[in-house]
């Protein structure tokens, strides 16, 4: 093995090593529900997202390309924050010509709705304990 190869091997040992170490979320332990809700919350928790969701709720059509000059971010930033939407699957995209149409994915949408709004009610069937 060369020594180039032999420092990224080590390399890799180190960082696995740091990973664990320093805490890495541990899904296992966690029901499929809480870990549903936590990346939905995740992809939620960013400005950004939440300004585009707004923006494509309040289109009558699917949006292609408008979102950069709407929100005020770059291109790359868009379509990164636009992955995270997609990764969830809260939007859907369709290609039409040479861009990429996005628009609410309804079906997702009203499980994540149902889903937050579940667990917002398991508080509200409690008293007040302050």
């Amino acid at each position: 093995m060369s020594l180039p190869t032999l420092r990224f091997h080590i390399f890799i040992v180190i960082l696995r090593y740091i990973n664990e170490a320093m805490g890495v979320t541990r899904t296992d332990i966690f029901t499929e529900e809480q870990n549903t809700l936590a990346e939905l919350a995740k992809v939620l928790g960013h400005p950004a997202r939440i300004a585009i969701l707004e923006y494509m709720m309040a289109q009558d059509k699917c949006i292609c390309g408008d979102l950069v000059e709407e929100i005020g971010l770059a291109q790359a930033t868009i379509s990164q924050h636009l992955k995270e939407l997609k990764n969830i699957g809260l939007i859907q995209g369709t290609v039409e010509g040479t861009s990429v149409c996005y628009c609410i994915h309804a079906e997702t949408w009203n499980k994540a709705s149902d889903r937050i709004a579940a667990l917002f009610q398991k508080a509200m069937k409690k008293d007040a304990c302050c």
